[in-house]
């Protein structure tokens, strides 16, 4: 054990705690020299190797070993949800999506959806993207009314393309005469 004297000025690491690091291919009589610890031919031993993250020795990767299910589709429409029992944070008679976004009941840009789940208590002037047949019966039931918007076509997408220019490709050239 080291002794603990209290004086910032004489501080050290504990006796055994810092080790020199491995000098690797410096000649033969250091013990790392030849091969510099990477073992003989192979990838490995290489310079510039790196395997991919999903590597597994040569064996059946598991993305392969898995069996594969169902389809993504890739032009797929996101609606944002938000319920009838959220309606009473909202104070005013009409809701749109600008009013449902500044209650705070659904974040981001996109189409929404009006979901069923909870009661209406006051006739309301509803106008959503998308509604629940549920829902759409107990807004008439209490003397509201609904309206449904139209999708823009853009909005609408989940996978809106590249928003910046792609870096990897040349700027067009401008010549000065």
């Amino acid at each position: 054990m080291h002794e603990d004297t209290g004086d910032l000025g004489r501080l050290k690491p504990a006796p055994g705690s810092i080790k020199k690091p491995k000098r690797i291919g410096r000649g033969r009589s250091s013990g790392h020299g030849d091969t510099a610890t990477r073992g003989h031919k192979g990838a490995k031993s290489r310079s510039g190797y790196s395997r991919p993250l999903w590597f597994e020795g040569g064996q059946m990767p598991i993305h392969r070993r898995l069996p594969k299910r169902g389809f993504r589709v890739p032009d797929r429409t996101k609606y944002h949800e938000f319920k009838l029992s959220d309606l009473g944070r909202i104070k005013d008679d009409v809701v749109d999506p600008d009013s449902v976004r500044a209650a705070r009941l659904v974040n981001g840009r996109g189409p929404i959806v009006l979901l069923g789940n909870g009661e209406v208590d006051r006739s309301l002037k509803v106008s959503v993207h998308r509604i629940t047949k549920s829902a759409q019966e107990k807004i008439t039931a209490a003397g509201g009314s609904v309206e449904i918007l139209p999708l823009d076509p853009v909005e609408r997408r989940v996978k809106k393309g590249p928003s910046k220019r792609n870096k990897y490709r040349p700027k067009a050239r401008t010549q000065d005469i």
